[in-house]
């Protein structure tokens, strides 16, 4: 992909990607075990809950920090409205918040991304499933993708390897849902995920802070209009190019100085 997609998925989707970055907050005790059994039991209920599902939607509006030269954060963000039916269909709308749109389509045999703003548009042929797919883009396409791994079929047998501590917080609302407040910690990242109590353990919010990363800059998460059966028609997964739009390759992602990418909050807005 060129540099105006790029702009577009890469820069935004470093952020995102959740593949590798799920992890923990600090546990508010020194005395708390490094895995508390009650927030594993919250952590595994929703992981095998969202693996099983057949298909769901659900909004997600998102925030995240961009550390500046001069060490100041700057807080940019979008809504993404994402469907999955598995075991080989997904569709990615992202709304920018200056009203950039793009998005992510599979349709079971090919990945299309697209940039209405600038009009161009990628696709490769990939055939299978919806999680093949993730893989594919990320390891062999070499880009970014958002809440990678929550999407995964394969949530209940991945994330419970990768936390290292987690700590229940406690009992919070998380508008109006009664949620468990769960902490966790990985290797370079602290999370905080509030999960949904009763026969449907969704989450409905999640923080990450970047430890390692200059300024330990945060991305946020706020989920919303969970649904585990939308009907959706067929055609929500046939993607059709924006009228005009030029086709160009898919680029693989360059490591870019956080200074370089977003040295100037306006232009960081439109990436």
């Amino acid at each position: 992909m060129n540099q105006a997609i790029y702009r577009t998925t890469s820069t935004v989707l470093l952020v995102l990607l959740l593949a590798g970055t799920l992890a923990g907050a600090q546990t508010p005790s020194t005395d708390a075990p490094e895995r508390d059994v009650q927030a594993m039991s919250s952590l595994k209920r929703m992981a095998d809950y969202l693996s099983q599902a057949q298909r769901f939607s659900v909004t997600a509006d998102i925030g995240f920090d961009v550390v500046q030269d001069s060490g100041e954060k700057i807080e940019f963000g979008e809504t993404r409205k994402i469907v999955v039916r598995r075991p080989d269909q997904a569709r990615i709308d992202i709304t920018k918040r200056d009203g950039a749109v793009s998005g992510f389509v599979f349709d079971g045999k090919e990945i299309s991304v697209f940039n209405a703003r600038e009009n161009v548009y990628a696709t490769a042929a990939k055939p299978g499933s919806f999680d093949q797919a993730i893989d594919y883009f990320i390891n062999t396409l070499d880009m970014r993708f958002p809440l990678a791994e929550m999407l995964s079929s394969k949530l209940d047998e991945t994330l419970p390897k990768r936390v290292r501590a987690a700590y229940d917080v406690g009992q919070e609302s998380i508008a109006g849902v009664p949620c468990n407040h769960l902490a966790l910690r990985v290797v370079q990242t602290d999370v905080q995920l509030w999960i949904a109590q009763g026969s449907q353990p969704l989450p409905h919010r999640l923080v990450i802070t970047y430890k390692e990363a200059a300024g330990q800059p945060q991305f946020w998460a706020q989920f919303s209009d969970w649904n585990l059966s939308p009907e959706v028609p067929d055609s929500l997964f046939a993607f059709t190019p924006p009228e005009g739009a030029a086709k160009i390759a898919f680029a693989s992602r360059k490591p870019v100085q956080t200074g370089e990418r977003e040295r100037k909050s306006k232009k960081g807005a439109r990436q």
